[in-house]
């Protein structure tokens, strides 16, 4: 009886023939085997990549982000409003947005889905909840997003290949008025993106 309902779990949910790692984007359907504790493993590592990238997103440790790209990585926040390609550039990015001692951020992710879709290839989506405040601009932030990553194992560890989210709301305020919050996102008004205007820095960074 144990061996059956092990076996049983060990399964993966099937939908018209085809096993949920087949229905990922970008999924193999040649690659459906049942899942096993070794699965379960990668997922984990999977897990703590993300949790490490949204550290060194907040403690701005940049060299220690960069060991969680793929070298060829791709960004896409807020629905493609910040687009970057190339590790470098992403990290240039984060350095000249939020590199300031009074940029302040929290980003919190949860709920992940993940699934591998072959033996060095996942991708995930994850609940996101950020909150930032720059003492310096009077401005404060608070929003929602999911993220939908894809993942690369190279050299035996697994990387982001390519990162991106679309907001559910975002809403802004200037720290020292009491006014109300200003809507400057939603995922059905805006598709996601932000209506924030852009500084004159990273507009510069995504011309170029």
């Amino acid at each position: 009886m144990g061996g059956v309902w092990l076996a049983a779990c060990r399964r993966r949910p099937v939908v018209g023939g085809l096993s949920s790692s087949a229905l990922t984007r970008g999924g193999d359907p040649g690659y459906a085997p049942p899942m096993t504790p070794a699965d379960l493993v990668e997922i984990e590592l999977i897990k703590r990549l993300k949790y490490r990238y949204m550290r060194c997103l907040d403690q701005k440790l940049w060299d220690e982000m960069a060991l969680t790209l793929a070298p060829d990585a791709i960004a896409s926040y807020s629905a493609g409003k910040y687009e970057f390609h190339g590790r470098d550039d992403i990290l240039e990015f984060f350095r000249e947005s939020m590199g300031s001692p009074s940029f302040l951020s929290s980003h919190r992710v949860h709920h992940p889905e993940i699934d591998l879709t072959g033996p060095t290839t996942a991708t995930g989506t994850w609940a996101l909840e950020d909150v930032v405040v720059d003492a310096s601009r009077d401005f404060g932030l608070r929003g929602a997003a999911f993220y939908t990553d894809d993942y690369v194992k190279l050299d035996g560890d697994w990387r982001i290949r390519r990162t991106a989210y679309k907001r559910t709301y975002e809403e802004v305020w200037k720290r020292s008025a009491p006014a109300p919050q200003v809507l400057t996102a939603s995922w059905w008004e805006t598709g996601g993106r932000s209506q924030l205007p852009l500084p004159e820095s990273v507009a510069r960074l995504l011309k170029s």
